[in-house]
């Protein structure tokens, strides 16, 4: 798999939706979106109820990311969300993922991003892609994604 480029306003983006929710005390998701699986084209903040241990996307929410992503000819290619404390992928986050394509990344932020910078954004994230067999796989973010 080839490393997947993300521009440093996506991730600049990304940091600071996920510690708008931290600063309530509550997760926080976005999706990253895009054609293939080579570049990272776009920020989805999608409608959600969240609080400190959960985020979750309702149905009305769902519906509206699907018809974003017909409008744009786009998938989400990774979902990226905060946890309170430290940075792993739940059994929660296993079940819940909204993406299930091989290969899909999904990243978790600590301590409700408070600390990340676009700089150290992929050594603080713990990183997960999905494999072939349906599990996700803890991965080193740097082999997946590039900032540029």
């Amino acid at each position: 798999m080839s490393r997947m480029k993300v521009g440093r306003d996506v991730v600049a983006a990304t940091i600071e939706r996920l510690q708008d929710g931290g600063r309530i005390g509550h997760e926080r998701a976005v999706l990253w979106l895009g054609r293939g699986a080579g570049r990272i084209e776009e920020l989805y903040e999608p409608r959600q109820r969240t609080r400190a241990d959960q985020f979750y996307f309702d149905g009305p929410s769902m519906q509206l990311l699907f018809a974003h992503l017909r409008g744009k000819r786009l998938r989400v290619l990774a979902q990226v969300h905060s946890h309170p404390g430290r940075a792993f992928h739940s059994e929660a986050d296993d079940d819940w993922a909204i993406i299930r394509h091989a290969g899909a990344l999904s990243l978790v932020l600590p301590r409700f991003a408070q600390e990340a910078t676009v700089d150290n954004f992929l050594d603080l994230a713990a990183t997960y892609v999905l494999s072939t067999g349906n599990h996700w796989e803890e991965a080193s973010g740097a082999t997946l994604l590039e900032v540029c």
